[in-house]
């Protein structure tokens, strides 16, 4: 128990910490407030100056300033304190602004929020980059749309400066970015003295390139482009003079392929994603607890928006709540399961109309032996309820989420109906999805002690018999029996059988 003890007092540090520190800072500003307060003259046209009080806090020095000329100051706190000066005597009027003492313990936070999403967050986590890449699908899909279209607009542009640079690097080296010039005929011109000035004439003679229109590094980006999107404007190919560009171009398709089938298909199963649908899957805003059947039963809505169907749409529950084993161990969220109908087949719904979900509280369950009281007050509890099917559109399965804190579960409540019968058809007032009424008459007690109530009444026992027996052989006349019980006591005895 004592290394239980230690982990829950860990575990609810957070909590705590905050809380006690402002209270030990709020208690040092005020105990410096009354210092100052005495050290004041109660006459005179000045107040004597001292020095500020210093106080230590969990190994941190707490510097309270006193100050008679400003008009605010700032306490340890963060808190300002009004400082009013003037006055022909000088006096100096000096306050504290106290803030309002809070709880010494807040209430835990949700698991599921209401949204269905989980309040979790991950730390120190080895190789977090590594495995996330590993699975690099999966990740594109799960991430947010900005980062997918900074992936998508990176990788095209990316994959055509690589191949544009390098197409640049063969045409280079081939030598196609400069026209060179070769001398092919030679003719005198004029009179063909020796000294007069003969001019040569020379014919531009150019070698096949291998890439035809690419001179420079922006035509080598384009030829790239226009290569791996198909656009083929007509002017700018690769010819049979260098292999090596050939090579380069096959390698080109296959990569933009590559490309093409990994974003676009990232992108199609992004917008499939089921996680969508929830929007249009909506749980009641409480839960209620209310007789059915004879039965203490809890219950909450379910609804479905859309026209389509939710196939094989099945729900389950669990009880959050924060435990201690038997062996000292201790549980931050120890989860147990919650009953709906698993056993008879009550759990598979046909959500065409809102349904109520009934979970009965019997002897198999979590809530057996809490009462009204217990559960209003019950601050760890957390009911979380989910709601599972495939979208009859993509076949894909989808998972609703919601909970319910005791605060949101109200006993001795129902759902007013939401479904009514027309002229030819039945209408859903989805007005009323999550209003409840309250019945007056419902037990407050658990579902243990009205087991146990309705045990009584219903079965008697066998000294019970045996007293009347006895009173049916005992004469009217004789007196009676101080050892015979009297019908009150007979009832008393029913209620509180004894067996030996």
């Amino acid at each position: 128990m004592m290394g239980a003890a230690r982990v829950k007092r860990r575990f609810s540090a957070v909590v705590d910490g905050l809380v006690e520190e402002e209270e030990e800072v709020m208690k040092l500003a005020q105990s410096a407030a009354d210092t100052a307060q005495a050290g004041e003259s109660p006459t005179g046209s000045g107040s004597p100056t001292s020095p500020s009080p210093t106080h230590a806090l969990n190994g941190k020095t707490l510097h309270l300033q006193s100050n008679a000329n400003n008009a605010q100051r700032q306490s340890a706190t963060g808190e300002s304190a009004a400082v009013a000066g003037g006055g022909e005597g000088g006096m100096i009027a000096r306050g504290i602004c106290q803030p309002t003492r809070r709880s010494s313990r807040r209430p835990r936070q949700r698991f599921v929020g209401k949204d269905g999403r989980c309040n979790v967050t991950f730390v120190n986590m080895s190789e977090r980059g590594q495995r996330y890449l590993s699975d690099l699908f999966t990740t594109c899909v799960d991430i947010r749309w900005r980062w997918m279209l900074v992936i998508f607009t990176l990788s095209f542009l990316l994959s055509w400066l690589l191949f544009g640079f390098a197409f640049w690097l063969i045409a280079s080296a081939h030598g196609d970015l400069s026209i060179r010039f070769t001398p092919s005929s030679s003719a005198s011109l004029g009179t063909g003295e020796a000294g007069s000035g003969g001019e040569s004439d020379r014919e531009a003679v150019i070698e096949e390139p291998c890439f035809l229109q690419v001179n420079s590094f922006m035509a080598a980006f384009l030829f790239s482009l226009e290569r791996q999107t198909s656009i083929g404007y007509g002017f700018r190919s690769v010819t049979e003079e260098c292999p090596l560009a050939v090579v380069v171009v096959v390698l080109q398709c296959i990569v933009g392929c590559i490309i093409d089938a990994f974003i676009i298909g990232a992108v199609m199963a992004k917008i499939a994603k089921p996680k969508k649908r929830n929007e249009t899957l909506v749980f009641s805003n409480t839960a209620v607890v209310a007789l059915r059947d004879g039965k203490l039963c809890m219950m909450w809505r379910v609804g479905n928006l859309r026209k389509s169907h939710l196939v094989e749409a099945h729900v389950r529950a669990q009880l959050l709540k924060p435990r201690v084993t038997p062996e000292g161990e201790f549980l931050p969220l120890g989860n147990v399961d919650i009953n709906v109908g698993f056993d008879t087949g009550a759990d598979r719904i046909f959500l065409v109309s809102p349904v109520t979900i009934v979970h009965e509280i019997n002897d198999e369950s979590p809530f057996f032996e809490m009462d009204r009281k217990v559960l209003e007050n019950d601050s760890e509890l957390e009911v979380v309820v989910i709601l599972e099917g495939m979208v009859e559109a993509t076949a894909m399965t989808t998972q609703c989420r919601s909970s319910y804190v005791a605060s949101e579960i109200l006993w001795g409540h129902r759902f007013e109906p939401v479904l009514f019968e027309r002229n030819d058809c039945y209408q859903v007032d989805y007005s009323f999805f999550h209003r409840t009424y309250e019945i007056p008459n419902t037990p407050s007690c658990s579902a243990k002690e009205l087991a146990e109530q309705k045990y009584i009444r219903s079965s008697p026992s066998s000294f019970c018999y045996e007293n009347e027996v006895a009173l049916q052989l005992v004469s009217p006349d004789d007196d009676p029996d101080p050892n015979c019980p009297s019908p009150a006591t007979r009832r008393l005895s029913c209620s509180h059988p004894h067996h030996n």
